[in-house]
């Protein structure tokens, strides 16, 4: 075996401070998680300990035996030592394809462990704490519509368009289970789901964290790239469903949302497919009825 997987949380994740470490290292999963308590140091990195109930959330990586020398330098581990900042585990990582064993960095010394990061994220947790003004926004199911934004007086907010975005390495499915049918979610799978790029107030993210019941684990905040013509957003806010079910038939009037703010925004043959996928799941929509 010359290759380990790696599941990195903190400053080793994507377009963070020490990501140059694991240049050449494949991105297994870029939404994955694992059983722990994340923590912020106060010295601008979070560390990790051992939990049976919290997830963390990270990215997983396939890593070279030989990078690990380097990344053992990073994380002031030394295997056998007792004192090390952090030790080196295996733990279960869960994906979007499925469960792996994989190597996490978890901490040694509780005294680093300066203040809880209560959803997990380091990402999230800093954009929570920042509350930056501009805020990329990556929708793909019903907020590309706007008329729930005009029924709850946040249409002002969501002016600014970017332009049709399009994600790659995940596609759109209704996974997320209510009384009446499932609602979009994005699954980590090879796919391409295209939507709207949003430029944001931070007044708009937390209007987005309740609609979309962050609070109550219904969506997570996650961040990805997002590409606009030629160019390339980082860490955009979309969300991610937190407990996948099967893929279940919207509602007509969701379904109705996602059409209408669809069409004329993303690409004729994208809008062609979401058609297809609702009228395989049963329903079928005539927005010019």
């Amino acid at each position: 075996m010359t290759t380990q997987k790696l599941f990195v949380y903190g400053t080793l994740r994507k377009h963070e401070s020490n990501h140059f470490v694991l240049k050449g290292s494949p991105c297994i999963a870029e939404q994955a998680w694992v059983y722990g308590e994340l923590y912020d140091t106060g010295l601008g990195y979070p560390s990790m300990k051992a939990s049976l109930d919290q997830k963390v959330y990270g990215e997983l990586y396939e890593v070279h035996l030989d990078h690990f020398t380097e990344l053992d330098e990073l994380e002031d581990y030394i295997p056998g030592r007792k004192d090390n900042l952090y030790d080196r585990v295996e733990q279960t990582v869960h994906t979007d394809a499925g469960d792996v064993n994989a190597l996490v960095y978890i901490s040694n010394r509780n005294d680093i462990l300066a203040e809880p990061i209560l959803h997990g994220d380091w990402k999230l947790y800093r954009l929570m704490k920042d509350k930056p003004e501009k805020t990329y926004y990556f929708a793909y199911g019903s907020c590309m519509d706007d008329e729930r934004f005009r029924l709850a007086n946040v249409d002002q907010h969501f002016k600014t368009v970017v332009g049709g975005g399009v994600l790659k390495g995940y596609s759109m499915q209704y996974l997320f289970s209510r009384d009446d049918g499932g609602r979009a979610d994005i699954v980590e799978n090879g796919g391409i789901t295209e939507g709207i790029l949003y430029e944001l107030p931070y007044k708009a993210v937390e209007y987005l964290f309740h609609r979309e019941g962050f609070y109550g684990e219904w969506y997570r905040p996650a961040f990805v790239n997002v590409q606009v013509g030629e160019d390339v957003y980082t860490d955009v806010l979309t969300f991610h469903v937190y407990n996948k079910k099967g893929e279940l038939p919207p509602p007509d009037h969701y379904a109705l949302e996602i059409l209408r703010g669809a069409r004329g925004r993303v690409s004729e043959q994208y809008y062609k497919n979401l058609e297809k996928q609702l009228e395989k799941l049963g329903v079928k929509i005539n927005l010019d009825a």
